[in-house]
């Protein structure tokens, strides 16, 4: 009889530790520094790079949008490129920057689900979009007689869409994959959002296999995007350097150098954030990495496509221009 109580016992014992794992309230997010003067700096900085990264988004989205001269897939795609530049930042950096000035990293369950879910999509929708941009480039170089016919309105349409299903797919498959682990032990992520390798680092037991092998796919699936952009970019550098005429040469690298930067940037900081081991105590070049995986490609795509685009820069004029002459209405 006392077996069967102790049994019961540890068996109740058991149960109330898996409903403490599966109902935490909440995680900390970690700071950039402990010293509070370091860590304003660091929100101030954080701020500059969002304004900037938010500016330069709104600005490409209303010059391809209001200019009748950049009505085109190219340009298309591009406004959308943009405004999920604009979220992809704005899913982690805000918050960041008030959890800094506030000196507080607390962070809901509930919210943290939601991130998670959130950069996900961004993140995996910018791949697409930017493999759907470079056969957009492909077609347009290598086959210029069949392009209107190729990349109509409908088949514009439909690849943005497919690029947000496919962002929405591997979001819901990440997030709950990640959040169906059992979380104990301290809730502390290190690092300024919900990244998905420190919650795993919380897990109880080997209930992370099964988000290994999501992650597993999700790679496949990137890998296959990234041979898409290399075998287009690969045609179209052949195309281009049989172009007879030099001004043809540089009008056609004008277009793809820029969206290669893009995806060069995208993919470098990505590779390398996804292949660094999560630390038990990162150090600054840890939170560097992910700046640079997080931050950095949002901030810097406008400055390469606007300094690098002659059509951007003229609907930007086009666009000043003309709120200056709207003051003196």
């Amino acid at each position: 009889m006392s077996v069967h109580l102790v049994l019961q016992s540890a068996s109740l014992l058991e149960i109330n530790n898996m409903t403490n794992f599966t109902t935490i309230s909440g995680f900390l997010l970690m700071s950039f520094s402990g010293n509070p003067e370091i860590e304003i700096l660091y929100a101030s900085l954080f701020l500059v790079l969002y304004l900037v990264a938010l500016i330069g988004n709104v600005l490409i989205i209303t010059a391809t949008s209001m200019d009748n001269s950049l009505y085109s897939p190219m340009y298309f795609f591009l406004k959308h490129l943009s405004f999920l530049d604009l979220c992809y930042i704005s899913v982690t950096v805000p918050r960041s920057i008030c959890n800094s000035f506030l000196n507080s990293g607390n962070i809901s369950f509930w919210d943290c689900i939601l991130q998670c879910f959130a950069f996900t999509v961004c993140g995996s929708a910018e791949m697409a979009m930017l493999t759907v941009m470079s056969y957009d480039r492909y077609v347009a170089i290598c086959l210029p007689l069949h392009y209107e016919i190729i990349m109509d309105v409908s088949a514009c349409v439909h690849g943005v869409v497919a690029v947000w299903i496919s962002g929405v797919i591997s979001g819901v498959m990440h997030t709950a994959a990640t959040f169906s682990i059992h979380f104990c032990g301290a809730n502390i992520i290190h690092q300024f959002f919900c990244d998905v390798p420190q919650l795993l680092k919380l897990s109880c037991s080997n209930d992370y296999i099964s988000e290994l092998g999501v992650a597993g796919f999700l790679s496949l699936v990137a890998f296959l995007c990234f041979l898409s952009i290399g075998l287009s970019y690969t045609h179209i550098f052949f195309t281009v350097l049989r172009i007879p005429s030099g001004e043809g040469r540089d009008k056609a690298f004008s277009t793809c150098l820029p969206h290669l930067c893009v995806v060069i940037l995208f993919i470098s900081t990505g590779v390398f954030e996804f292949l660094k081991p999560p630390s038990d105590s990162p150090t600054a070049l840890d939170f560097l990495l992910t700046v640079l995986y997080t931050v950095v490609p949002s901030t810097l795509n406008p400055m390469i496509y606007s300094l690098r685009n002659k059509a951007i820069k003229v609907a930007l004029r086009k666009v000043f221009k003309g709120r200056k002459s709207c003051l003196f209405c």
